[in-house]
């Protein structure tokens, strides 16, 4: 037997997502390089670990049990690692997130200096979408959750990092020709939203619903980029928050319109569940979160003030 570590992580990562094609995503190496590292573990065995049956991705028997030890092998692995470090003196061990999609414009910003400080640290951040976020929480697969809502139901600890600012935006070329729009000037529009499920859908669907506005063409889509590139193409206009323009509203793509109302204020912030034992890892994290966001804050978003 001659299978490598890393033909081990890449076997682990095609059985979690049933996919080629999504594994070669998240490892961030192409589809054939994957393919290959698969196939060079299965000339290893004499079993098939995997087979394609109608283009679906299965996993036989024997390959789900070579899963589980390969997924105990891993953890070894990690275990050395991080016990190596330990002895060196640095904090170690495994960080997780799962965070909602916009949220990509918040989290890195307030990881990367606790990282550089612990090298000994591994990060996992998932980036999906709320339902999965909230799922991932509640089944304790992971540390943390970045969310701009919680469910009144759900009994976590939060720190708050960062205010989440919405707003009307469009493009310039079909800007309307009045200083700020009314209520009333959202039924003319063609405005486009996110998925079901999503917190933007949710404000703008709780701003729509309080002025009893009656939106009578919308488009669906299902991330803010997509939302943006409709907006900047013309299709219509949207409701965004604003952490995630930047660029656009600086190469004024995009423009933030004066609407009755806006901005809708929520907070990004950081979860937990309130049962959940910390890890020293964990805990680590929360305190320098604690000394350090502020700081943050005023480093990378001080931008958002010139749209207020």
């Amino acid at each position: 037997m001659n299978y490598t570590l890393h033909q081990l992580q890449v076997f682990i990562k095609v059985v979690d997502l049933k996919s080629v094609t999504k594994a070669s995503e998240e490892l961030f190496m192409s589809q054939p390089a994957v393919s290959i590292q698969l196939k060079n573990l299965q000339d290893q065995f004499d079993i098939p670990l995997t087979e394609v049956i109608g283009r679906k991705l299965h996993v036989t028997d024997f390959g789900k049990e070579i899963y589980q030890m390969a997924k105990r092998i891993i953890e070894e692995v990690e275990a050395i690692n991080y016990k190596t470090m330990a002895y060196k003196g640095f904090l170690t061990g495994k960080l997780s997130f799962s965070i909602v999609s916009t949220g990509k414009y918040v989290m890195p910003y307030f990881i990367t200096e606790f990282l550089n400080k612990n090298p000994g640290i591994d990060l996992v951040m998932d980036v999906t979408n709320k339902t999965k976020v909230l799922q991932s929480l509640i089944s304790n697969e992971i540390d943390f959750a970045l969310v701009s809502v919680v469910p009144n139901a759900l009994s976590v600890y939060e720190e708050i990092l960062l205010e989440n600012n919405l707003f009307v935006v469009g493009r310039k070329s079909i800007m309307p020709n009045k200083k700020q729009f009314e209520k009333n000037d959202f039924k003319e529009l063609p405005l486009v939203f996110r998925e079901e499920g999503s917190a933007t859908r949710y404000f703008m669907e709780q701003y729509l619903k309080t002025n009893r506005i009656q939106v009578p063409k919308k488009i669906e889509l299902t991330s803010n980029e997509a939302v943006k590139q409709a907006i900047i193409a013309g299709l219509g206009y949207s409701i965004m928050p604003i952490i995630g323009l930047k660029n656009e509203l600086k190469s004024k793509d995009l423009v933030i319109i004066p609407t009755k109302g806006f901005p809708v204020k929520s907070d990004w912030r950081i979860i937990w569940l309130k049962n959940k034992k910390l890890s020293p890892v964990a805990s680590a994290y929360i305190d320098f979160l604690r000394s350090r966001k502020t700081s943050i804050r005023k480093s990378n978003f001080s931008w958002i003030e010139n749209y207020k």
